[in-house]
């Protein structure tokens, strides 16, 4: 149990029946009437947010969440497919669990598959990958003066915009928590 005057940001809590994730706390110590902490909360199931109050004494279960290292294998329908390298243990996971997290991993490579009491909730993609565009139209010198971008597909399937310079085969570095084109390799 942790009471409410140790929150501190990115600590998980079981409230409410939910599991949350702290994103930001303040405690208020008003003119008039008790202090209290104010709180902004993160559902880590369903990614919802909500802003909440608490008395710091009060006390919430934490949340002990895992983060295991597992090596995408393939998809398969509806279904993807997991292999923890250590034990070989297969897991299949439903699209609504995965969302969009792998838009930018190719198979083979490994991800962080995140759980509480055995239940995953969410799939955390390597923070940088390496992907070959595989389509893009041909920029030309002279279009503009500074920071043009352009689109273009990568080997995963996923739009990237691109700087003009890059062309169809070439290797770039994406990060994959905005989506955005850092440098070609």
């Amino acid at each position: 149990m942790i009471s409410a005057g140790d929150f501190r940001n990115g600590m998980t809590i079981e409230y409410d029946g939910n599991i949350y994730q702290i994103i930001e706390f303040q405690h208020v110590k008003p003119g008039k009437g008790a202090a209290f902490v104010r709180t902004k909360l993160k559902n880590i199931i369903n990614g919802g947010v909500v802003e909440t109050t608490f008395r710091p004494t009060e006390k919430c279960p934490q949340a002990r969440i895992d983060r295991k290292d597992m090596q995408y294998l393939y998809k398969d329908g509806d279904l993807y497919y997991f292999m923890d390298v250590e034990t070989y243990d297969q897991v299949a996971l439903n699209t609504d669990t995965i969302g969009d997290a792998l838009k930018f991993v190719k198979e083979n490579e490994m991800c962080k598959v995140c759980s509480h009491n055995g239940n995953v909730f969410a799939v955390e993609p390597p923070l940088f990958v390496e992907l070959e565009i595989t389509e893009t139209e041909p920029g030309f010198k002279g279009n503009t003066a500074t920071g043009a971008t352009k689109p273009a597909t990568v080997e995963t399937g996923a739009n990237v915009n691109v700087p003009l310079f890059v062309e169809q085969g070439d290797v770039i570095k994406i990060d994959t928590r905005t989506g955005e084109y850092l440098s070609r390799v």
